[in-house]
């Protein structure tokens, strides 16, 4: 795996000024598992103030913390004093930290796997918490006491599950038993936006199908959704089932639905809200909508079809309609023969080039207004749903409706 040479220039000029620096955290697993990354952090026995000095380009992001961002050649690194966490009071963060030494930062940290550190100047791994036993193991192990470290962090719960998850490593017997015991305080300690963080991580690697699953059997889910409270887990696997059809780029919200399969529309919006989405995941939201109430209609106009297939989320949500039905290759097929026979429309509608124009229209001697757009609407319509192709025709049809200006 090759090292970042902005990196490596960070360790050697603390070095140089005195200081250790190493490469913490989740790189250093990903490192030892030959798992490509590129999210490297640097843990120091430097004080932030030094930190600051030393480089010309920094950003205070975390000072109370003694996390410093030094920005090396536009690329930035978290560069973070070894420290202890002394008092926590939210279930969130500490209250209180003190400098410290590489082993007691080791110790404060959340799993074994996560607490390694990598020195790339001698190219060793210091591993003061058993971490890479536990990593050739294959096992997901609280450092220290696991009820401890859950209390300290609720967060930490949901970071075992997706570590579980993306590497399919076990979570250990007792650091098991406390998420599953504390499982009930990870609201509202825990923001909403974090939790959906996690959420994402785990989509990234594929694996937010199993977390989610993973989350109804440690009794997660229930503190984030109380609304799910008195369904059996049995059904709510059930539900989740389907997501292992689902597209990769499917957003968030669409693998969080199944869940509530008899929300309205207005309570998927609020779900969207409560888990603080983006304005883009709503608007796929109000996508498949329309995509729902298209394949409830008994015949809906082609007009209609191909104004949804020309979307560029129309490959996404198709793909996710399937994954509900009996047979999802055959619902596909279908949905293929019908972009087929749409092709010629479709491609108009997403280069915005009509068979009869507004320009056309205002030559023909329609003023500029709402009975232009209708009959703009008219014109698509003829020309899709009954096939004409002809724009003469198309006008000739338009100019004998009763939309047509007396």
């Amino acid at each position: 795996m090759e090292e970042h040479p902005q990196a490596r220039f960070i360790v050697e000029k603390l070095a140089q000024a005195g200081f250790v620096a190493y490469y913490a955290g989740g790189w250093v697993r990903d490192f030892l598992l030959q798992h490509p990354s590129d999210d490297i952090d640097i843990a120091t026995n430097a004080a932030p103030e030094t930190i600051q000095v030393l480089f010309p380009h920094t950003v205070p992001i975390g000072i109370a913390f003694g996390i410093i961002l030094v920005i090396v050649d536009g690329h930035p690194y978290e560069v973070a004093t070894f420290r202890q966490d002394i008092e926590y009071r939210d279930g969130r963060r500490p209250t209180k930290i003190a400098f410290a030494t590489a082993e007691e930062d080791a110790q404060r940290r959340d799993f074994t796997i996560n607490g390694l550190f990598y020195d790339p100047l001698k190219g060793e791994i210091l591993d003061f918490v058993g971490g890479r036993k536990d990593l050739e193991r294959g096992i997901i192990r609280a450092i220290g006491n696991p009820e401890a470290r859950i209390r300290e962090d609720r967060l930490r719960m949901l970071r075992a599950l997706r570590l579980s998850c993306r590497f399919n490593f076990p979570i250990e017997e007792k650091t098991r038993t406390a998420i599953m015991k504390e499982a009930h305080h990870l609201r509202p300690a825990v923001a909403m936006e974090r939790i959906s963080q996690e959420l994402e991580k785990a989509k990234s690697f594929g694996k937010l199908h199993l977390m989610l699953t993973q989350m109804v059997h440690f009794s997660l889910l229930t503190p984030i959704f109380p609304e799910l409270a008195h369904t059996l887990p049995e059904l709510l696997e059930e539900r989740l089932s389907p997501l292992h059809l689902y597209p990769e780029n499917a957003p968030l919200i669409a693998f969080l639905l199944p869940l509530f399969p008899n929300a309205s529309l207005q309570e998927e919006i609020a779900l969207c809200k409560k888990l603080k989405l983006s304005g883009q995941e709503e608007n796929f939201l109000l996508f498949l909508a329309r995509g729902k109430t298209l394949l409830q209609k008994k015949s809906p106009p082609l007009q209609e079809w191909a104004h949804f297939y020309a979307h560029p989320s129309s490959a996404t949500a198709l793909r996710i309609f399937s994954a509900h039905e009996e047979d999802p290759q055959k619902f596909l097929l279908a949905q293929e023969e019908k972009i087929k026979k749409l092709r010629p429309a479709i491609a108009r509608i997403e280069e915005n080039r009509p068979l009869v124009s507004s320009a056309c229209l205002m030559e023909q001697g329609v003023l500029p207004g709402k009975q232009l757009g209708a009959l703009l609407k008219e014109a698509e319509r003829i020309s899709i749903d009954e096939g004409l192709e002809d724009q003469i025709s198309i006008l000739e049809r338009l100019k004998h409706s009763s939309l047509w200006p007396k």
